[in-house]
Order: structure tokens, then sequence, then C-alpha cells
């Protein structure tokens, strides 16, 4: 439970702020997870559903019961805040500190405090996050759709304020993270990180060794390039659900990545099919719904990209031990093959996207059809009102003449007609 005094340390700029949660530790497979979760309801939370989240005086209170452990966070696009999360970094007992880390919080000189575990720290700037990868190794960048654990464990001589530090948030990602620095660089000893191992241990042994763009560049020149380029951009069209699309372009970066879960969650980050739901934890076990998609997709893929082939395509490789007569005969009929199954693809992708063009347009027309229909209503109403308002004073016209005959016609009965 955060005492009072660590209270007092934490940055107005967050305490004022209605996005915070509380979180319970649980074991998932063998290992403490920190699952976040709402306060006073204690279902979980999600860190792209405001509806979960609450302001830090009622999480700090609910955090004080036994049903949460501490209390977090949440990042959004609303907020400039950036999460620079830096583990196992630090010795719980000693407090002697890894020269990276302590390279990060001297240049990013905020608000920065101990993690929960005492082995890591938590800094919070503000700044834009700059694209690319957000992580390496041990060390995280957050700005959106994450939580963070907050302790108020202030780590002395640091501000006490959230600091905008844009610029050296821009070069403290591209010297750790963006650059193609091995991560045995910021790792202490023989440390692995859990995304490290479930990589050595999946299914894929091959070693691909592309960087991001070099990969991406082979992949659309690819037999398949035209389906690998349409789900990039983030067209469903021809799946049943959005789903099975992400699927579909996980398994293409499997299989060019070597299985690669860290660098299959990068690129997937940047195509078209990203959303929220990406980051949401959807099982039991702790994991997201990005995780277990990536997982299946690597399970799902018998085949994978070897560099050291002179033929780049995504199909099984062909192997014959035929002669060479008949293997040329083989490979003719092939290309044959392929440069048809090409100009069809072509047509098909050509005509989805006549297709989806055509969507927009009528899309378009609808809003403009229902924006016209809103000011017909409008005006009509203001008719209707007009209409109203004059029958109204039509009524008092008729009303104030009655009375007058009546007046006169009194008179005559009393005192006679007074022309005679």
């Amino acid at each position: 439970m955060m005492s009072e005094s660590a209270v007092s340390v934490l940055p107005e700029e967050l305490r004022e702020r209605d996005q915070w949660v509380c979180w319970k530790e649980e074991p998932r497979d063998g290992k403490p997870t920190k699952i976040p979760v709402t306060p006073g309801s204690g279902a979980f939370a999600s860190s792209t559903d405001p509806e979960t989240w609450v302001s830090f005086e009622t999480a700090f209170e609910y955090a004080g019961t036994e049903n949460a452990d501490g209390i977090g966070f949440v990042f959004t696009d609303d907020d400039p805040i950036v999460g620079v999360d830096l583990d196992d970094c630090r010795d719980p007992e000693s407090g002697d500190v890894d020269d990276t880390a302590q390279d990060i919080i001297e240049r990013l000189d905020s608000y920065t405090e101990i993690s929960p575990s005492g082995t890591g720290f938590h800094v919070l700037i503000e700044g834009e996050l700059p694209d690319g990868r957000n992580r390496r190794g041990s060390i995280e960048l957050y700005d959106t759709a994450r939580f963070f654990t907050v302790t108020g464990d202030h780590l002395e001589d640091m501000p006490t304020r959230v600091a905008r530090r844009q610029d050296a948030l821009v070069a403290i990602h591209r010297e750790y993270v963006q650059d193609s620095k091995p991560d045995s660089e910021y790792e202490s000893g023989n440390r692995r990180t859990r995304d490290e191992t479930e990589t050595r241990d999946s299914a894929a042994d091959t070693n691909v060794d592309l960087e991001d763009q070099e990969l991406l560049e082979r992949a659309r020149n690819a037999s398949n390039s035209e389906k690998f380029e349409r789900l990039w951009r983030g067209s469903t069209a021809g799946y049943e659900s959005q789903s099975e699309a992400d699927m579909a372009l996980c398994c293409l970066l499997a299989f060019w990545t070597g299985g690669d879960q860290q660098q299959m969650d990068r690129l997937f980050r940047q195509s078209g099919l990203l959303r929220d739901k990406w980051d949401e934890v959807h099982y039991a076990d702790g994991s997201t719904y990005g995780e277990k998609t990536i997982e299946r997709a690597i399970a799902n893929t018998s085949e994978f990209y070897d560099p050291d082939t002179r033929e780049v395509s995504t199909e099984s490789v062909l192997r014959t031990s035929e002669s060479s007569t008949t293997a040329s005969r083989d490979e003719s009929e092939r290309n044959r093959n392929r440069a048809y199954l090409v100009e069809k693809n072509r047509l098909l992708t050509d005509r989805i996207d006549e297709l989806e063009t055509t969507l927009e347009q009528k899309n378009e027309r609808i809003d403009c059809l229902e924006a016209t229909i809103d000011d017909l209503k409008a005006e009509l109403a203001e008719r209707d009102r007009e209409i109203e308002q004059t029958r109204e004073e039509q009524a008092g016209t008729t009303s104030n003449c009655d009375t007058a005959s009546e007046t006169a016609s009194l008179w005559r009965r009393l005192f006679g007609d007074s022309s005679k």
C-alpha cells in the first residue's frame, strides 16, 4: 500500500487526470503477472477503455483493500506523457544501478521512481514518442494503450515533476532502442527477457537477421506481394473478419522473420491492421490478443524464409532430383503459371481497390444526404413554429373583434340607438 508521504511526491500532472486503475498480482504460467483491475468492481480494466479508469483518489482508496496490490496510470493519446520502463537494472539490496539505466535516468532528468519489484525504474516525461520500435531488451517506451504501475517510491535527487524532455527522448530512442545494436549490450550477465526466451524456444530456428525495411522490401517483391501489400495497407477484403486478416498477415510475417516474435509484433504495429484490440488481454493466462495471434501464426507456419536461398518466395521450396532437361521444362511451366497468377492477382487487386473506392464514395454520399435531411428537418420544424405562432395571433385578433361587437350591442339594448 502506498503511504501518504509517497502520495505527496507524485506529480500533480498525474494525479489530476482520471486515468487510474488498480492492479493485482496473479500467477500466470508460473510467473507473477500484474493484472489491471477496475477500482470498485474489481473487474478487469482495459488500457483502451476509459470506462474502466477512475480518479487517483478512488484508485488509491481501493488499493488499500485486499482486492488490489497497487495502482497504475494509463497512457492515452490525449495526454503528452511518455513512460520509460527500465527493467533488471537495479540491485534491490545494494541499490547499485546499471550504467545504461543510470545514463538514461540522468539525461531524462524527470520524475523517476523504483518499480514494485525493486529491480527497475519508471521514468515519466512529457514528449512525443518517435516512430519505430518502442522496445529493445529491457528498455521499453510507452505513450498510449498501456498502464504503468505507480509506487511513489521516488528516486532521490530526481525532480518531482513530469518534465518535458523531447530532445533527450529522441536521442535515447535512437541510441538505445531504434539502432540495430544487439540486445546483449544492455543485458547484465546472462539475463534474458521473457520475449527473448520465447523467441528462442519457438518452432522457428531460422536466423533471418534482416532489418525491418529490408524485410518489407523483400516481402513486397515476392510472388505473393499483392496479398502482403493489401493486408499491410489494412484491407480485410476476402476475409470474413478482421481477426482472420490479422492471422493471415501474422503468418506472412512469421515466414519472413523466421518466427521472431518481437520483430513480428513491431512490424504488425506499423501495418494498417493495427487496432486497440491488439494490446487487450483476452486470455486467462494474461496473454493479449496480439501475443496469442503471433504465437498461433508461428505454430501454423511450417516453412520459414532462408536468406541463403536465391529464390525469394513465400511458397514451399521445391526440390527435384530430375535431370536438368526436365527441371528446365518444369521451371518454364512454373514461370508461365506464376505469370498467370500474378496477372490474375493484379486484376483482382485492381477490382478490390475499385470497389473500395466506390464504397467510400457511397459512404460520403450517404453522409451528405443525412446532413441534408437534418437541415430539412430543422427547417420544417422552424416553419411549424412560425405557422403555430401565426394561428395564435389570428385567434387573438378574432377574439378582440367579437368582444367589441358584443359591447356595442349591449349599449344599444340599454340606451337605444343614439342616432335616432
